[in-house]
């Protein structure tokens, strides 16, 4: 069996390795990889946006069924063009897809089907964002409406830099036309949990919880980034809380996507926050997170690709998805700089016994050398028993794995840890 992978980081290395278990697979393509998913998948260069390209690729080499991974080619609609060529795939379609590729969108959907989640304004006039902002609740959030690389939301603690964020939102286009239309919504607080799950559009099965680490730093300093690290499963997110998530989020949401004639086949993600008024949704992902990805499928103990199959031919309630009882602790090691500037170029050294649990992010291939290219350079995960001991072993590993400038966070899993015991 042929496999297309769409998409070039650390989440698409995490379900390659996982669909590779598979033993009916004889070839995976990622378009386009990178220098560390080479080991694992021909990697072809054909950008994850280049949608047209991807079609033809994959009619070309006639693939059995494909992947699409990223965000930007689920809101083109990469899915909707290999399902008119035959071509079977795992993602939402563009209708689908537009959960995570409008704010507007999704908050609105909430509203209308009383799904829990901050309350908020609408706006595309800067005038009008600007007057509102004179007696709107602060701290606040403000959101830039379309996909901005996960970097289209600030929190404000003022009201100075409320305004200043829609100046840069709306007017500056700090995003592109990302920011014509903006979010700005009340600011919650409460532990943060990672869900993403499979839906077929009939059923919502949950994968295990994560806790992401968003800021550069230790102690969540520093600024805003992709993500530098996850745990699994994340103490914060109870059985009791599932149960209500269940109820009251997740199934509510594939209902309304149905509803709208939108109907939602993939990974669904939600981004919660649980409030001390229960969890609420901060923001739909139309798709594997990254890096919870790298903690979530090294859990799985199921088949991947019989599991993505069966949301894409609408039968997960008859399959099985079944996850380990352990706990995972997935490292970020990136670029010294990032998320600003930083220096590409070095090579990597990464000790053959820890190739299995490395997954390739920013790197590229160069007279046989793996070399940084990227931000976020890779994730290093071990699953163990313990919380603790997952932790251990991650950072035991990180020693072991070199490149110049390399920069990690030092507490990831700390705050979980801390939790864990208060529990």
């Amino acid at each position: 069996m042929k496999i297309l992978v769409v998409g070039g980081g650390g989440r698409e290395h995490a379900i390659i390795k996982k669909i590779k278990e598979n033993k009916i697979v004889e070839q995976i393509y990622a378009l386009p990889g990178n220098g560390g998913i080479a080991a694992d998948a021909v990697c072809v260069d054909i950008a994850a946006t280049n949608i047209e390209a991807i079609v033809e690729f994959a009619t070309t080499n006639k693939i059995d069924y494909a992947i699409v991974a990223p965000d930007d080619p689920l809101v083109l609609g990469c899915v909707d063009a290999l399902n008119q060529k035959g071509i079977p795939s795992f993602g939402p379609d563009k209708a689908a897809a537009i959960i995570e590729g409008s704010k507007v969108f999704s908050k609105n959907l909430m509203k209308k089907y009383g799904i829990p989640t901050a309350e908020y304004e609408v706006f595309d006039d800067v005038q009008k964002a600007l007057e509102y902002l004179d007696t709107a609740p602060i701290p606040t959030v403000i959101k830039a409406d379309g996909l901005a690389l996960g970097k289209g939301v600030i929190i404000a603690q003022t009201r100075d830099e409320a305004r200043a964020a829609v100046v840069s939102i709306m007017q500056d286009k700090q995003f592109g036309k990302s920011g014509d239309n903006i979010v700005i919504e009340e600011f919650l607080t409460g532990p943060e949990v990672s869900v993403l799950s499979f839906t077929d559009g009939n059923v919502v099965v949950p994968m295990i919880s994560s806790m992401d680490h968003k800021r550069a730093g230790d102690n969540d300093t520093g600024l805003n980034t992709g993500g530098m690290g996850t745990v699994a499963p994340n103490p914060y997110y109870t059985d009791k809380i599932a149960d209500e998530c269940m109820e009251k989020i997740f199934l509510p949401t594939i209902r309304a996507m149905k509803s709208e004639g939108r109907t939602f086949k993939g990974c669904l993600y939600f981004g919660l926050m649980l409030t001390p008024n229960g969890p609420k949704v901060i923001e739909y992902n139309c798709r594997f997170g990254d890096p919870e990805t790298q903690v979530v499928l090294p859990l799985l103990e199921s088949d991947l690709l019989t599991v993505m199959q069966a949301v894409t031919n609408e039968t997960l309630a008859d399959t099985e998805v079944k996850f380990s009882d352990k706990n995972a602790c997935c490292v970020i090691m990136a670029s010294k700089g990032y998320p600003s500037s930083y220096e590409k170029g070095y090579e990597i050294t990464i000790p053959n016994d820890l190739l299995d649990s490395t997954y390739v992010a920013g790197a590229t291939l160069k007279d046989g050398k793996l070399l940084t290219s990227g931000g976020r350079v890779l994730g290093v995960t071990s699953v163990e028993d313990t919380l603790k001991d997952s932790i251990e072993s991650s950072y035991k590993k990180v020693e072991n794995i070199m490149f110049d400038n390399r920069y990690y966070r030092n507490d990831i899993g700390a705050k979980a840890l801390k939790a864990g015991e208060a529990k």
